[in-house]
């Protein structure tokens, strides 16, 4: 059961990379197969139910796209 829980905006996603820098459990991923408006690959999570919540994520890159959270 997961413990956090990772959303995006994926319309505002650049695919610059940083989130998927700093997850220390190695959950987020360029989505490959889908190119959002402004013409980048979007982030997501792969295995969402491996999420600990420590935000990570969502500190490295700005808010306007990323929200992570704790889920208890």
């Amino acid at each position: 059961m997961a413990k956090g829980r990772v959303s995006f905006d994926q319309k505002y996603c650049k695919g610059c990379g940083l989130c998927i820098s700093v997850c220390p459990k190695k959950i987020i991923e360029l989505d490959l197969s889908k190119v959002n408006s402004k013409g980048y690959n979007p982030a997501h999570v792969e295995r969402m139910e491996e999420c600990i919540g420590c935000s990570s994520c969502a500190l490295t890159v700005s808010y306007t796209h990323l929200r992570a959270h704790e889920t208890r």
